[in-house]
C-alpha cells in the first residue's frame, strides 16, 4: 500500500478546481500514470484506489482525480460531457508535467477508458494506454439513460438515478457522445495499447473490447479478466490488473525519470535529497516512508511539499499530541482528541520579556492545544504542563550539537 497519498487540486477544463489524489511509492517513481474513473464514479472507487496502491508497489506514481462535478471536484455535472472529461484529463496531465513528470501511462476504467483513448494524442509523453472494461464508443452509455431519453429530447434535460445518486443530464451531453468517432480516435492512437475486459461484464459487453482491439494498430494486447465484474469489486482482480499492467508498461517506460535515492537501511536515519524537479524540491526518506519538502512560491519554490520549518512545527505538534495521549491513557482520563496548532515567526528579542536573549531576532513558536473530552479544569491544566515535557519540546529548549561532515 502506498505510504504517500497527497490530496491536490488543479483547474479543470471548465475552470473549476478538480479534486485529485497523488499516490507515490516509497522510493522515487520510475514513471507516472494518470487514472480516469468510470462514468459518474469518483477517484476513490475500489478499482481506482486498489490499482493505484498496487502500482505504487511497482514504483509507479499515480494521479487519480474526480471529473468536473463529481466527487470532491467543483462544478455542475450537468454542464459536462465526454469532451470536457477528455479536456479534464489533459489538464491533469499538465499538472503532473508541471509538478512532477508528464504521465507515461494512461489508465481508464469503463467510460474513463474511452476518455483516455481520446485524450492520448493530446498527451505526447504518454507511451502506453490501458483500458479496463471500456466501451468502444462513448455513445454506448446511452443505454443507461434510456428511461430519460424522451424527457431529455422534450425538455432539453432530465434527472436520472445511477448507483443510488441523482444526476442531471442535458441534451448537449447526448449530442457530444454522438459526435465522437472512435474508429478514427483509436486508429490514430500510435501508442502501445493494453485492453482489460471480463467476458462476464454485463455493463459493457466484451464485444466492445474486440472492437477496440480491431480498430487499434500494433503494439496492442488483450487480457481477459475471467471472473471479474465490471467494477472490479474483488480485490484480487484489481491486484491482478496492476501486476500485469506494471509488467507490460515497463517495456515502454524502461528509462527511469530520475536517479533513484534508496531508502536508508537504518530505521532511525533520515535521508534528504534534491529531486531536481524544482529549485528547492527535496525528497525525504524516513525508513520506508517518502515525503516531499519545498519552499512556497513566494520564496522561489514550487510549494510541492511542506517547508523545513513546517516539518519542524509538525514534529513538535505530533510529539505534543502523542505525549498527551500517552499520559491520558496511563491516567485513564476520558481524553477524546488532541489538536495542536502551531505558528513560527521571527521576532525582535527585545519584544520577549521572558527570553534571556535581548539583542537581534529570536524564533517564536506559538502553540495552541485543543483538548476534547469530559475533563475537569485540574486535568486540563495538568495536560498543559505535560505538553511542555514532550521530547521534541525538550530538545528545542536544550543544547543541540550537530556534527557535520562530507560523505
Amino acid at each position: 500500500m502506498s505510504d504517500n497519498r497527497t490530496m491536490v487540486r488543479f483547474p479543470g477544463a471548465l475552470g473549476n478546481l478538480l479534486a485529485a489524489r497523488l499516490d507515490l511509492p516509497p522510493d522515487t517513481p520510475t514513471a507516472f500514470a494518470l487514472f480516469a474513473h468510470c462514468f459518474t464514479c469518483s477517484k476513490d472507487t475500489l478499482a481506482a484506489s486498489r490499482i493505484s496502491a498496487a502500482l505504487t508497489e511497482h514504483r509507479i506514481g499515480v494521479l487519480r482525480f474526480d471529473f468536473t462535478g463529481l466527487g470532491g471536484s467543483e462544478g455542475d455535472f450537468a454542464n459536462t460531457n465526454f469532451s470536457s472529461n477528455v479536456a479534464d484529463l489533459v489538464a491533469a496531465a499538465s499538472w503532473l508535467r508541471a509538478h512532477h513528470h508528464a504521465p507515461k501511462i494512461l489508465i481508464g476504467h469503463s467510460l474513463g477508458g474511452a476518455a483516455v483513448l481520446a485524450a492520448a494524442r493530446q498527451i505526447p509523453e504518454a507511451a502506453a494506454v490501458a483500458t479496463i472494461g471500456a466501451p468502444f464508443d462513448p455513445a454506448h452509455i446511452r443505454h443507461l439513460l434510456e428511461t430519460a431519453l424522451g424527457e431529455i429530447e422534450a425538455a432539453g434535460e432530465a434527472e436520472i438515478a445511477l448507483a443510488g445518486r441523482r444526476f442531471r443530464i442535458r441534451q448537449q451531453f447526448l449530442d457530444d457522445i454522438g459526435n465522437q468517432n472512435p474508429h478514427e480516435t483509436i486508429g490514430k492512437l500510435r501508442k502501445a495499447l493494453l485492453i482489460f475486459h471480463s467476458p462476464r461484464d454485463t455493463t459493457v459487453d466484451i464485444e466492445n473490447a474486440a472492437q477496440i482491439f480491431m480498430a487499434a494498430r500494433h503494439p496492442k494486447s488483450f487480457v481477459s479478466l475471467d471472473k471479474a465484474d465490471h467494477l472490479l469489486t474483488r480485490k484480487e482482480d484489481a491486484a491482478y490488473v496492476a501486476l500485469v499492467l506494471a509488467a507490460w508498461a515497463s517495456r515502454y517506460t524502461d528509462q527511469p525519470l530520475m536517479q533513484a535515492v534508496p531508502s536508508p537501511a537504518a530505521p532511525d536515519v533520515v535521508t534528504v535529497s534534491e529531486t531536481r524537479e524544482g529549485q528547492f524540491t527535496q525528497t525525504v526518506h524516513v525508513g520506508r516512508h517518502r515525503l516531499l519538502a519545498d519552499e512556497p512560491v513566494s520564496l522561489g519554490g514550487d510549494d510541492s511539499g511542506p517547508s523545513p520549518y513546517d516539518f519542524l512545527l509538525a514534529g513538535l505538534g505530533a510529539c505534543t499530541s502523542m505525549t498527551l495521549r500517552m499520559y491520558a491513557t496511563q491516567k485513564q482520563w476520558p481524553l477524546e482528541r488532541v489538536t495542536v496548532h502551531l505558528k513560527h515567526e521571527k521576532i525582535h528579542a527585545q519584544d520577549c520579556s521572558e527570553c534571556e536573549t535581548k539583542e537581534g531576532r529570536i524564533d517564536r513558536i506559538e502553540r495552541e492545544i485543543e483538548i476534547a473530552g469530559d475533563l475537569d479544569e485540574a486535568q486540563r491544566a495538568r495536560l498543559l504542563e505535560i505538553a511542555n515535557k514532550c521530547p521534541v519540546h525538550r530538545t528545542l529548549h536544550s543544547e543541540v550539537w550537530v556534527p557535520t561532515r562530507l560523505k
